[in-house]
């Protein structure tokens, strides 16, 4: 595109703002190659074509950091990137900016933010950029001609022999647990809520219970399969991916009941940059910027007009992808954090039982 025509599109559209010329960003995220994948497809870009100064830093989750700089009205960071859970508490106790859906660019066909985001990836103080899974994985050359496709096949030992890997959390093993059991999707977190719904999931959990190898860091299931140690793990989309495509594993993707979560962009309450934020927040949230980040991550876009615009390779291994959505069930983060610190110590207690 003419570099004229290109200037005059993104004025015109707001995506970059004149003013904000003269500000920075400080651009907050997690570091290593997610956070390189974020700057190279829209941090970097953003600071480019708005001339707006980009600093950038790192954090390990969490709201304790923000909560500091707000109270101390030493405020710092700019954007950071945060998974929902953590966004709708620092948004709750006033540490976050809230932000418009109109503020947020439209599709490319002219479609509102609003109805352009999947399920769940717009709240009062968070503009979903991606959404990552929690799933079963398996090794193909374990199962060959009789590979695993729902996640009552992970309970199955008979038909599915071989070890089982999942981490050692109540979060997803139950949720699971009781998916397997005949529970649906949408009746999940209303099922686990109840002790009787408690009870059965632990229930199911006992029937594979002496074939679990528990892990606890990412990278430990894609290990445990390619060393025989388990035939199927739960594990992150993302680190699987990264073993199938660039360490060329035998891994497969059990998509029925995966675990979505939404990460993406929100604004510090007291940003000394505020209308730059929010600008950068618009341009990283476009649909063709989120569809750059797919192939770097295997995450999945938190816009569906982005889902055409990647590369048809690698469609199939996204969350958002549509056909991957049956049988999906969203992470309750309202339910989690409600009824973790109980859950944890009933699952504790579990694991101490023969």
């Amino acid at each position: 595109m003419n570099p004229k025509v290109f200037w005059g599109v993104l004025l015109a559209s707001g995506c970059i703002s004149t003013a904000a010329s003269a500000d920075q960003v400080t651009f907050t995220s997690w570091g290593g190659a997610w956070q390189s994948a974020q700057e190279s497809t829209a941090a970097k870009p953003f600071a480019a074509q708005s001339g707006v100064q980009l600093k950038t830093d790192t954090y390990n989750g969490g709201i304790a950091q923000l909560r500091s700089q707000v109270q101390t009205n030493n405020v710092t960071w700019d954007v950071v990137d945060m998974q929902l859970a953590d966004s709708i508490r620092a948004c709750d106790e006033g540490l976050l900016e809230k932000i418009n859906p109109a503020s947020l660019a439209p599709a490319k066909d002219g479609t509102p933010a609003k109805n352009d985001f999947v399920a769940g990836a717009l709240s009062d103080c968070l503009a979903g950029s991606i959404a990552w899974s929690t799933l079963i994985t398996y090794n193909k050359d374990k199962f060959k001609g009789h590979e695993p496709s729902k996640i009552a096949d992970f309970f199955d030992l008979k038909n599915f022999p071989g070890k089982r890997g999942l981490r050692k959390s109540p979060e997803g093993a139950l949720e699971w647990a009781l998916l397997a059991d005949g529970v649906s999707p949408a009746d999940v977190y209303k099922t686990l809520a109840t002790p009787a719904g408690l009870n059965r999931a632990f229930k199911k959990l006992d029937t594979i219970k002496s074939s679990i190898v528990w892990w606890e860091t990412g990278a430990q299931p894609a290990q445990l399969l390619a060393d025989g140690e388990v035939t199927m793990s739960s594990a992150y989309n993302g680190r699987i991916y990264s073993a199938m495509i660039t360490d060329k594993k035998p891994f497969g993707f059990l998509w029925d009941g995966q675990l979505k979560n939404i990460e993406g962009y929100a604004v510090v309450k007291g940003s000394k940059n505020l209308k730059a934020a929010r600008d950068f927040v618009r341009y990283a949230t476009q649909a063709d910027v989120l569809a750059k980040l797919a192939p770097l991550t295997a995450y999945g876009p938190a816009r569906k007009s982005s889902i055409p615009l990647v590369d048809a390779k690698v469609a199939p291994y996204l969350p958002t992808a549509p056909a991957n959505q049956k049988g999906a069930v969203d992470v309750d983060t309202a339910f989690w954090a409600d009824h973790s610190d109980d859950l944890n110590q009933k699952f504790a207690v579990w694991l101490g039982q023969k």
